[in-house]
């Protein structure tokens, strides 16, 4: 197999000739695996692990500065750069919105459009890489919307102006719906995988009810996915957390893979996602980070990946990541260790 059959053979439950696996870093790991490696560039950090997939991305308008050390995105999201050895690191804050008063706050907002994107690189891109199974996007309806109105603003509109909360999810799921469109009539279709993000769970269980996500998740959800299959597509839903009390609900709206499957107790361990939704859902990552990849022996991280392989691969169904970007506490070592036994 080529790596973009390897990949589309595991989303559909067929068992492939190895395990497919992707390859997702906070830009300061990448940067140290750079120099662990002597390479210049991922694509050769991307051929080295034999990753099977490629991400694909338009170009957003560049961030500004909006306070001392405060930066702000095209969405209004707003953060902070924490220095690392390797390079600077992302850290949220309360975005744009935090403090809107009214409803006319949010309408004032001047939201973007997909026109201040470009979209001329996709093509050669995908002429780049025919090889291999292609990934597009970073649609999120209601977690990139929560960080534009913050955190506690988000969850108090949603018991109490929940008018505020479907017009910041519409504007979000307007923009990625043309976002997406765009996306498969300039590479005509080549797009494999459309990723559809939103955290839905704390490390010790759900964020929200289930009654509150079919109200404020579900609806912007099914339109995303409905689209990506209309665009003969597949869909890997990312949620952090412990999510076992919406997969059911996922599987319904026609989610295809879900990410990273973060083992946070045993309703998300691999042996019972396995054998609860199997055959219903591919999975995708799983490799913990919070312990075993920063912290670990390289014999560990081996022994772990096999388990993950093993269960969650046979048949197919399995796609070999970490459990989030790796971070820039995990040492190469690990993530070598990760692929190999891979």
């Amino acid at each position: 197999m080529n790596n973009r059959e390897r990949v589309l053979a595991a989303v559909a439950h067929q068992e492939p000739d190895r395990t497919p696996r992707d390859f997702w870093a906070e830009p300061p790991t990448l940067n140290h695996l750079l120099a662990y490696f002597g390479y210049s560039n991922e694509e050769q950090v991307l051929r080295h692990f034999d990753v099977d997939i490629r991400h694909l991305d338009a170009v957003s308008p560049p961030e500004r500065q909006v306070g001392n050390g405060v930066y702000q995105n095209f969405w209004g999201e707003r953060y902070i750069y924490e220095q690392t050895q390797w390079g600077p690191y992302r850290q949220d804050i309360p975005g744009a919105l935090a403090d809107a008063k009214s409803l006319a706050d949010l309408e004032a907002f001047p939201w973007p459009t997909p026109d201040c994107c470009d979209y001329s690189l996709l093509a050669e891109q995908c002429r780049q890489h025919e090889q291999y199974a292609l990934m597009y996007g970073f649609a999120d309806v209601w977690q990139r919307p929560a960080l534009v109105r913050g955190w506690e603003g988000m969850f108090l509109d949603m018991a109490g102006q929940p008018d505020w909360v479907h017009y910041i999810c519409r504007k979000f799921t307007d923009f990625y719906r043309e976002d997406y469109t765009r996306a498969a009539e300039i590479t005509k279709g080549r797009v494999d995988l459309y990723l559809l993000i939103s955290d839905l769970g704390s490390q010790n269980g759900p964020l929200m009810s289930l009654a509150m996500f079919r109200e404020f998740v579900a609806p912007y959800f099914g339109e995303m996915i409905d689209l990506i299959h209309n665009l003969d597509a597949r869909v890997m839903v990312h949620s952090c957390g412990s999510v076992r009390m919406y997969i059911p609900d996922l599987i319904k709206l026609g989610v295809d893979i879900l990410d990273p499957i973060q083992p946070t107790g045993p309703v998300m361990s691999p042996e019972r996602l396995k054998a609860e939704f199997g055959d219903q859902l591919a999975f995708h990552g799983g490799i913990d980070m919070q312990q075993l990849l920063p912290h670990g022996s390289p014999e560990q991280v081996q022994q772990q990946v096999r388990r993950y392989c093993d269960i969650l691969g046979e048949g197919g169904g399995y796609i070999l990541a970490p459990a989030h970007l790796f971070q820039p506490d995990v040492p190469p070592e690990n993530i070598v260790a990760m692929y190999e036994a891979g």
